[in-house]
C-alpha cells in the first residue's frame, strides 16, 4: 500500500507583481486543506512562496488525502501557468512543531558582504551542530546586514566561534537570544566622545588652550587602558586652567555627530526606547546634545568655572569607568527597564564596565581591548547600524521617516 504523506509542500517562484499571493491562496481556498506553515520572500524582483498544506479532516472527515492533494496539484499548476510562475510539489515534513526554545539571532554587518565571508559564518554555525531556520536581509546600505535565525546551538560556544571567524573575515557578527524581549521596551545608553560625536571634546578645548599635544598624549594613554581614567581626566583638565569659558560655546558649535547618530536616536525614540548618554566629558557640552537630540537621561562631569575662566578643576564626583556603569543601572531603574534589556555603546577602556553591565554591550569602532571584551563590535562608521542588531530593518527605518514626513 502506497504511503501518502500527511502534508504537501507547495513552492511557487516567478516574477513578483501585485496579486500573485492572493491568486494562489484563493485557488487553495476551495479545497479542504489548512496551512500549517507559510513563508514568502521577494528578492531581486523574484517571489518565492512556500506553503505547507494538510488535509482538514474536521471539515471533510474520512476524505481521501491522496485525492485531495492530487486535485490541489492540478489546480495550483493551472493557476501557476496563468501567472507565468513555476511550481514544485514535495512531501511535507509532517506536523510543524513549536519554535525551538533555544533559538538565536545571528546578525551580520559588513561593507561589503562577500559570499566567502557569509559562507564561512554559515559553516561555523554548521560545525557548532546548529541549524539555520531562516535568513533575512535587514539592510543593503549603507552597510549590508543579514540576520540568521539559528536553533540547536550552545550560545556561548557559538558566540566565541563566530567572534573568531568574524575577525578573520573582517566583518561584524552579533549573537543574541530570540524571544519577545527583543521587541520589548529597551534602554540604549551611549558614550559621547568618539561614539555619538566625532573626536574628543577635551582635545577641542585643548586647541583653544594651546596644550593640544599634551592633552592628546594623556587621552591616548587613558583610552588604551594604560592610565586610570580619573587621574588622566584631572591631569588634562588641569592643563585647561585659565581658558576663557567662551571656548565652550565655540566647541559646541564645532561638534560633529557621528554619521547615523540622528537616525539612530530618532528611530529608537519612535519605537518607544529610552535613550541616554553617559560621558567622561563635560555637562557644559553634553547638555546641548540632550536638547538637540532629545535624550531621556544623561550623566557627565562638570568643569569648574570662576570669573568666566576654567579653574582647571571639576565639580563633584568624576564619571569614570565605574561611574558609567552606575549611571546605566540608575537610568534602567528610573526607566523601569531590566538590565537584560539594556544596550550600551562605547569605544574606550572606560566604557568596559558599562558594556559588561548591559544586556548587550556594543564596541563601536573601538580599541582592541574593548572589542575583545564586548558582546559584539561594530566596525563600520555608521552609528545607526546599531538598529540592525535590534532586528530593525532599513525598510522599517525609512517607512517611519516617510510616515513622519507625511504627517508633518
Amino acid at each position: 500500500m502506497t504511503h501518502v504523506p500527511s502534508t504537501l509542500l507547495v513552492t511557487v517562484t516567478g516574477r513578483d507583481r501585485p496579486g500573485v499571493s492572493a491568486r494562489l491562496l484563493s485557488t487553495l481556498s476551495v479545497y479542504p486543506v489548512t496551512i500549517s506553515d507559510l513563508e514568502q520572500v521577494v528578492i531581486g524582483g523574484r517571489l518565492v512562496l512556500g506553503a505547507l498544506l494538510a488535509v482538514d479532516e474536521r471539515v471533510a472527515p474520512g476524505v481521501n488525502r491522496e485525492r485531495v492533494f492530487e486535485e490541489v496539484r492540478g489546480a495550483v499548476e493551472k493557476t501557476a501557468v496563468n501567472l507565468d510562475m513555476d511550481v514544485e510539489f514535495a512531501p511535507g515534513g509532517g506536523r510543524v512543531g513549536a519554535a525551538a526554545p533555544d533559538r538565536l539571532h545571528v546578525t551580520i554587518l559588513a561593507n561589503p558582504l562577500r559570499p566567502g565571508a557569509l559562507g564561512a559564518i554559515t559553516s561555523c554555525v554548521a560545525r557548532a551542530g546548529a541549524n539555520i531556520d531562516r535568513i533575512e536581509r535587514l539592510a543593503s546600505y549603507p552597510v549590508t546586514s543579514i540576520e540568521l535565525v539559528v536553533s540547536g546551538a550552545d550560545s556561548d560556544r557559538l558566540r566565541a566561534d563566530l567572534a573568531m571567524e568574524a575577525a578573520t573575515q573582517e566583518i561584524d557578527v552579533a549573537v543574541q537570544p530570540a524571544g519577545l524581549h527583543r521587541r520589548a521596551k529597551h534602554l540604549v545608553v551611549m558614550d559621547v566622545d568618539s561614539t555619538l560625536i566625532q573626536g574628543e571634546v577635551i582635545e577641542l578645548l585643548a586647541e583653544y588652550a594651546g596644550c593640544a599635544e599634551e592633552v592628546a598624549r594623556v587621552t591616548a594613554e587613558a583610552m588604551r587602558g594604560e592610565l586610570d581614567f580619573e587621574e588622566s581626566l584631572r591631569r588634562r583638565v588641569a592643563l585647561l586652567k585659565g581658558l576663557d569659558a567662551g571656548a565652550l560655546d565655540a566647541v559646541r558649535e564645532r561638534l560633529e555627530l557621528t554619521p547615523g547618530a540622528r537616525t539612530l536616536v530618532r528611530t529608537l525614540k519612535r519605537l518607544g526606547y529610552e535613550c541616554a548618554i553617559v560621558s567622561g566629558g563635560f555637562t557644559q557640552v553634553t547638555d546641548a546634545l540632550v536638547e538637540r537630540l532629545g535624550f531621556d537621561y544623561s550623566a557627565a562631569n562638570t568643569l569648574e568655572i570662576a570669573d568666566g575662566k576654567l579653574t582647571g578643576g571639576l565639580i563633584g564626583p568624576v564619571i569614570d569607568r565605574g561611574g558609567k556603569a552606575d549611571a546605566l543601572r540608575r537610568f534602567a531603574a528610573d526607566a523601569g527597564v531590566p538590565l537584560s534589556q539594556t544596550v550600551a555603546i562605547g569605544d574606550g577602556a572606560n566604557d568596559l564596565d558599562m558594556l559588561r553591565a548591559a544586556g548587550l554591550g556594543v564596541a563601536f569602532n573601538a580599541k582592541p581591548v574593548v572589542r575583545e571584551q564586548a558582546d559584539t563590535s561594530v566596525s563600520v562608521p555608521y552609528l545607526d547600524a546599531i538598529v540592525f542588531l535590534l532586528g530593525i530593518s532599513r525598510e522599517e527605518v525609512e517607512a517611519a521617516d516617510e510616515g513622519d514626513a507625511s504627517a508633518g
